[in-house]
């Protein structure tokens, strides 16, 4: 399995933030342009979902990123990935969670290369992206948009070395950890 293709979930409503997760300032650019820039630095065709309000503000930071937009986010994550691969076809494919940016370009480089479903781990913790095969991506097809990723997939675990890999952007002071750590991913 070799991914050359990404899909960045950035649907949600951000209610526990306040404010829209992928618009958030994280040093000289928004959080959506942090994580699109280093997919596209390993070479990935890089798709980005998002909900109907978020898509123009998107467009107008990444002109020429595929923007496409999940009419329902609010059934669930499961059904953002799912309007991504209906997008871009069934195959190998990198799903990272805007709100999950503590991954580095070593991290997805490794990623794109493995054979199975796969998350990153550090210090025994999973992470993302999560590297899915062609085959999760039917099975996640198939699925309810509602139904937990992990209720899908069996991924397995490779060790990384990126201790930012379980910053979850959810309050203002996940964002000020961020933003120190911005220029090391």
């Amino acid at each position: 399995m070799v991914a050359n293709s990404a899909i960045i979930l950035a649907a949600g409503a951000s209610e526990r933030l306040g404010t829209h997760k992928a618009l958030v300032e994280v040093g000289n650019q928004t959080l959506i342009e942090s994580v699109f820039n280093r997919l596209e630095r390993a070479n990935l065709e890089v798709t980005i979902v998002t909900r109907g309000s978020l898509a123009d503000s998107i467009r107008a930071l990444l002109p020429e990123a595929n923007v496409i937009v999940n009419p329902t986010p609010e059934l669930g994550r499961t059904g953002t990935i799912q309007c991504g691969i209906n997008e871009i076809g069934i195959g190998p494919v990198l799903i990272a969670p805007v709100d999950r940016p503590g991954f580095s370009l070593g991290t997805v480089n490794l990623l794109c290369r493995v054979e199975t479903t796969a998350a990153p781990e550090y210090n025994g913790r999973g992470g993302h992206p999560i590297a899915l095969t062609s085959q999760d991506c039917e099975a996640i097809l198939k699925a309810r948009p509602d139904v937990p990723l992990r209720d899908l997939i069996n991924a397995s675990r490779i060790a990384v070395n990126d201790p930012h890999l379980h910053l979850n952007i959810d309050t203002s002071s996940d964002v000020e950890e961020m933003i120190k750590v911005a220029d090391s991913l």
